[in-house]
């Protein structure tokens, strides 16, 4: 590490700041004497005091301005301490926790992180962008905060979730936060509560909509790919109709992705690509039904309707194995005003004859259960307790070992809760979660529930596209990193019940998935062209791994300065 700072600008800087970790002869060096306690410790015994400054907080929210605090102090203390404990403050610095410091973003604020943009900086996003260099820009996430999880328009507070996915791509997929840009672009709000907030800090306007709207996402599009022309973008928390107009428009533009519709996907396809293989099932002979048919929900019936097909099914044989429900009803050609996104669904009535569905069952999702007969439910609605006791007890009449995915974040939006499924089904369920849950004791059985958390597809995504520079990131490579996830769940943990693996395994998992989803961006003739041992070589050689390094480099200096961990494939 090279660095012209000194003194007081040094501990004030985090990227270079180590505090009491300083060694004698550096604080020498560098002009620290005075400014430390005398004694210098070792960064495994800064992680212990860290752990216990936070656990000291029984707050989750305190915590998460705690963990931001100490990010803001000390980059490479913050990710070895969340590396080393990545169940412990995964849902702290994610979901669940992360919905409310989007919620008080204004009120918690400590410091700058990431870009603002707002209708200000019409005309002027290439000079915004500009000011961040030499900074070597990989990866942004950017938001436009309309839709935060299950909470709605949360101004520019959402820049909480850009930072949040972020975090877990450097501690997840080993990308150095210094390539990592969030941007919140604030469009303004139509959140009453924020506008009439006198501390709020977001942009303070009536949400912009339509071209002017257009014209501003298209600017910042073509600042960034001429500015930082390498960098991978993910769409994040965009408004359903919204995120797929975008996705549509752009991802053969610029390497992008939305993880609400697209991450969301393969992380459920993973689960129920799991809970088959711990069943011994096919999916092809599976029935799929969803409540709720925005940007996650057909999301995940786009990719598992491909998967479908893949297993050998016609399109219209794929068609008919999945109905979907919204708030109106199931989605037939009979009703009008149908979202553009959702007439992918659309069944027609001789369809629904096919597959026995009567009339009656259009506008009730019980009497459809009952003619459909699914064997994995699907929940993306954002309502508590729409998976009601009805509802679970006819899916244990009818299916022995009934898939229920109650998706919904955060906690307390989930359609029913684990225990739920597992009360009204005579523990026979699989069961996973959008948020994470408790293990469920049936019948004295331990079931573990596992979360279907995107951080398990979207970091190796992300790793894959820019270690192959694939110029656009396809269909497939989610079909792909399902695939993957699902192929490495350990044994275990399916026989506990559990459709992921733990999350402490997430680094191993997202190089497995990095480096699937880099040879398929090579054979579909999008990524270089490189041999698998290459891809390999290059996700070890630049997989950081945060630990303390010497300030001034050998004499002979080394082609690769920050230390890297092992990779294990």
């Amino acid at each position: 590490m090279k660095t012209s700072l000194r003194g007081e600008a040094l501990l004030q800087n985090p990227r270079f700041n180590r505090d009491t970790a300083f060694t004698l002869e550096e604080r020498e060096r560098l002009g620290l004497i005075g400014l430390l306690p005398p004694a210098v410790m070792s960064i495994e015994q800064q992680v212990t005091m860290e752990m216990e400054h936070i656990c000291q907080k029984s707050d989750p929210l305190e915590q998460y301005i705690g963990l931001l605090s100490l990010l803001d102090r000390n980059e490479t203390l913050f990710y070895r301490l969340l590396i080393e404990n990545m169940a412990r403050f995964t849902p702290i610095l994610y979901t669940p926790t992360v919905g409310l410091a989007c919620q008080q973003f204004s009120h918690i604020f400590r410091r700058a992180r990431g870009l603002y943009l707002s209708p200000n900086d019409r005309g002027r996003i290439v000079e915004r962008l500009r000011c961040l260099l030499p900074a070597d820009i990989h990866l942004i996430v950017l938001t436009d905060n309309e839709r935060i999880l299950g909470l709605g328009d949360l101004g520019m507070g959402g820049m909480g979730i850009s930072i949040g996915k972020l975090m877990l791509y450097t501690a997840g997929a080993g990308i150095h936060p210094s390539n990592c840009l969030p941007v919140c672009f604030d469009m303004g709000t139509n959140n009453e509560a924020l506008l009439n907030d006198p501390y709020y800090l977001g942009y303070r306007a009536s949400r912009l909509k339509g071209p002017e709207y257009d014209s501003l996402i298209e600017e910042l599009v073509q600042a960034v790919k001429k500015i930082f022309p390498q960098a991978v973008l993910q769409w994040e928390d965009f408004k359903k109709a919204t995120a797929f107009r975008l996705l549509d428009r752009y991802q053969n533009v610029l390497p992008s992705f939305n993880d609400d519709i697209q991450g969301t996907s393969a992380v459920v396809l993973a689960g129920v690509y799991a809970a088959l293989r711990h069943l011994k099932q096919p999916l092809e002979d599976q029935r799929i039904l969803y409540f709720g048919a925005g940007a996650s929900g057909v999301g995940i019936g786009r990719l598992i309707r491909l998967a479908l097909q893949d297993a050998g099914l016609s399109e219209h044989e794929a068609r008919l194995s999945q109905l979907f429900f919204d708030s109106q009803g199931l989605l037939w050609s009979g009703r009008n005003n149908l979202d553009d996104h959702k007439r992918d669904f659309v069944l027609t009535p001789e369809e629904l004859a096919q597959i026995h569905i009567p009339p009656a069952a259009y506008q009730d999702f019980q009497k459809a259960i009952e003619a459909f007969k699914p064997t994995v439910l699907i929940g993306t609605t954002g309502n508590a307790g729409t998976f009601n006791t009805k509802i679970l007890e006819t899916m244990g009449k009818h299916c022995q070992r009934p898939i229920i995915f109650p998706l919904s974040n955060p906690t307390k939006n989930a359609e029913c809760s684990p225990s739920e499924a597992m009360l009204h089904t005579q523990g026979r369920a699989l069961v996973a979660t959008g948020s994470p849950f408790n293990p469920v004791f049936f019948n004295e059985k331990e079931h573990v529930i596992g979360q279907a958390n995107n951080v398990f597809i979207f970091p190796g995504v992300g790793l894959g596209a820019l270690v192959s520079r694939t110029r656009r990131i396809t269909t497939n490579m989610f079909l792909t990193a399902a695939r993957t996830l699902a192929d490495h769940i350990p044994e275990h943990r399916l026989q506990q019940g559990a459709l992921y693996p733990d999350i402490s395994d997430l680094r191993r998992i997202s190089v497995v998935i990095g480096l699937k989803v880099a040879q398929l961006a090579r054979d579909e003739g999008n990524g270089r062209r490189a041999s698998d041992a290459q891809f390999l070589k290059e996700i070890e050689k630049n997989f950081w791994y945060p630990a303390y390094e010497p300030f001034f480099a050998p004499k002979t200096p080394k082609k690769n300065k920050v230390k890297k961990s092992p990779v294990p494939v």
